[in-house]
């Protein structure tokens, strides 16, 4: 009986690498087009010049 348990160490070893290679080589929705196409966006936003709402003033000593 002692044998069979230490057979379940290498038997449950290969059922966990089956079930985490299945994992890991899982077709995914989303690729790389659309996360380039998000940083694309996001570098646009940055590049862009938006006027302030109020401009920023230093920090008198008058006190």
């Amino acid at each position: 009986m002692g044998a069979l348990l230490w057979l379940l160490i290498p038997v449950g070893a290969g059922v966990v690498a089956a079930v985490w290679s299945s994992w890991a080589l899982r077709s995914r929705k989303a690729g790389d087009v659309a996360e380039l196409a998000g940083y694309a966006r996001f570098r646009d936003a940055m590049e862009k010049e938006h006027p302030a709402s109020e401009p920023v003033q230093a920090a008198s000593d008058s006190a």
